[in-house]
């Protein structure tokens, strides 16, 4: 029988585990708290400007233990949906990032930027840069029953391929103390997950561990083209933009079936992205994503969704605010200290309150700030 965990919402426990060092590999963080991933479109023209690296730079002196930023464009021409992402191939962007990174490090983070692409999502937008070309995708699906251009043929994967690898390159020459290689949420990696946007009957789909093999590919060739011990990142999920119901993998067998590959090509740390960190995976455990993947693949794991507030992801677009900002943290601590995962991603309550981690820290409980969705217009 499935067990989940209780909803509670304290204004006191004890949070200790969350706040010890961690070394993981090359890396020690001074805690296990992590700046997740948010796409903040502040950047024009591709390059941040010292309000972007401002805003990673309070999070770090808020004591976070590792910054993770938003996407950044690694040079493929349809990577992206506008010009406001950032990106990790202009010299300018390139310079501006070598800053952020030694700023985020001295204030005692770890810098790691998250290389994107953004594959069939891509039709969605007006205005999307080098509109003339097509988008990339496994299948020309984006949906099921939304059909947008052709297979990527060999040349374009190989192209892809060698694109992720010099960002991983040049994330590594300016400093950065790891990659993270988004893989889900519907964009290109996980467009070849999907077995309802992947429905190629060559190398690259069919079985679940076919399906994996782009992102394997792009996992070995940030590693050829990095040091062996350079941290390299996965962060995959269930749901999509697309399909928030959406299930790559339906069973302990078949997510075994995903992470073996990826665990071979040389992933360090799996970021497992969901709505609701504490949800049960499969029926029989009370296991959440992350907990399972650490289970299986053996690897150290990083567990995301709604952490700190009462309302999930999907719940505050359309209500603008979470209510607590201190919500469900003993149930946090608990996995922790039974060991389900090893990193915790922190996403909304740090957009709106750059401080959260110190004040966790310190028992100040009642001086957090609840997340506020008019926050999202502004870099705090």
């Amino acid at each position: 029988m499935v067990r989940d965990f209780p909803n509670k919402t304290v204004d006191r426990m004890d949070t200790r585990r969350l706040f010890d060092p961690l070394a993981l590999g090359s890396l020690t963080l001074r805690n296990r708290t992590v700046m997740a991933p948010m796409t903040r479109r502040r950047s024009p023209g591709g390059v941040p400007g010292t309000d972007v690296g401002d805003y990673y730079l309070r999070r770090a002196q808020g004591e976070v233990g590792m910054i993770i930023t938003e996407g950044l464009a690694i040079d493929d021409p349809v990577s992206i949906q506008d010009t406001l992402i950032p990106n990790l191939f202009d010299p300018a962007a390139i310079a501006a990032w070598r800053n952020i990174a030694h700023d985020v490090k001295q204030a005692g983070a770890v810098f790691v930027p998250q290389l994107w692409h953004i594959g069939g999502a891509r039709f969605k937008y007006d205005g999307v840069p080098n509109s003339h070309l097509s988008t990339l995708s496994a299948s020309g699906i984006y949906y099921p029953d939304k059909v947008d251009g052709d297979p990527a043929d060999e040349a374009a994967l190989e192209a892809v391929i060698a694109s992720y690898g010099r960002a991983a390159r040049v994330a590594m020459d300016i400093g950065c103390d790891g990659i993270n290689i988004h893989g889900g949420h519907g964009y290109l990696l996980d467009g070849f997950f999907w077995h309802l946007s992947n429905r190629r009957d060559d190398a690259w789909g069919g079985s679940v561990g076919q399906r994996a093999r782009l992102a394997c590919e792009v996992v070995k060739e940030c590693r050829r083209q990095t040091r062996p011990d350079f941290p390299i990142m996965l962060r995959f999920s269930q749901f999509k933009e697309q399909a928030y119901d959406a299930k790559n993998w339906l069973t302990p067998t078949e997510l075994e079936q995903f992470l073996s590959p990826l665990v071979a090509a040389g992933v360090d740390i799996f970021d497992c992205s969901t709505r609701r960190f504490w949800t049960p995976e499969f029926d029989g455990s009370d296991r959440g994503l992350a907990g399972w993947t650490r289970k299986l693949s053996g690897k150290p794991t990083m567990a995301v969704g709604s952490v700190g507030l009462e309302n999930d992801m999907i719940a505050t677009l359309h209500q603008g605010t979470a209510k607590s900002a201190a919500a469900r943290l003993d149930l946090l601590e608990s996995m922790l200290d039974r060991g389900d995962f090893d990193l915790v991603g922190i996403g909304r309550a740090l957009i709106s309150d750059p401080l959260w981690v110190a004040k966790v820290a310190s028992g100040r409980n009642d001086e957090l700030q609840g997340f506020d969705a008019a926050d999202l217009g502004v870099l705090r």
